[in-house]
């Protein structure tokens, strides 16, 4: 449990050290490129990992830090999270609270994909209604094709089934993050690169304007030159 007054010290000063570096323009900027500007400061992520290179791995105060509701403390928790001591409960907590885009794959690239929970969670969210729930999934998919490097060809095979069945979901958050997990998953080595091309040209045939653009997004990345070459050298 979470009790400590320190921690609780530490997470008003961290609150207190955001809102200095306030920056209203930035908050406008980002809000061009989708991302949710309540309750949002404009700190950059670099200036978040500096502060997360000086605190250091801490459980208690990324609750403390998440449950303030602030963007970029949201942001934070993630990176000093230890996902040895995430629980599936806290998972489900924070997913619900996902209010955009970048929060989703800062969470599930620094946190979600390193817990026990991760191929679970991907499987589990991608199935769900909820935009940036469903984003959560195949973000997940994503970054675990890339920092699961004991991971399985036929756990990351056993995706490409989902990515066809949600091709055609339209929402912008949740198409992008589709293509992500494919391309992704393509470029972990040749084997899943040939079934992914493959998959892709399965999509392709769906009868959906956001299937296609899916499919021939990644066949495009998975056929070129720079990632064949790059994947005969390992």
């Amino acid at each position: 449990m979470c009790l400590s007054g320190s921690t609780n010290v530490r997470s008003k000063q961290i609150l207190h050290q955001l809102r200095a570096l306030s920056n209203p323009r930035a908050v406008a900027g980002m809000a061009k490129f989708g991302i949710n500007p309540k309750n949002t400061y404009g700190v950059s992520i670099p200036v978040l990992r500096r502060f997360a290179m000086e605190e250091g791995k801490n459980h208690c105060l990324a609750q403390e830090l998440w449950s303030s509701g602030i963007h970029e403390a949201r942001i934070l928790a993630a990176m000093i999270d230890e996902p040895e001591k995430v629980s599936e409960k806290q998972m489900e907590r924070w997913v619900k609270d996902f209010d955009s885009w970048d929060v989703c794959d800062q969470c599930c690239s620094n946190l979600f994909d390193k817990t026990r929970y991760a191929h679970k969670k991907a499987s589990e969210w991608s199935s769900r209604k909820e935009e940036f729930v469903k984003r959560a999934g195949f973000v997940l998919m994503a970054s675990l094709a890339v920092h699961d490097k004991n991971g399985r060809d036929a756990q990351f095979q056993k995706f490409l089934p989902i990515i066809k069945r949600e091709s055609t979901d339209e929402r912008n958050f949740v198409k992008k993050a589709v293509n992500w997990a494919l391309r992704q998953i393509g470029k972990r080595n040749l084997r899943l690169n040939r079934i992914a091309i493959e998959a892709a040209k399965e999509i392709h045939k769906r009868k959906s304007k956001t299937a296609k653009w899916i499919a021939t997004d990644a066949i495009r990345e998975l056929t070129s030159t720079e990632v064949q070459k790059r994947l005969r050298k390992r």
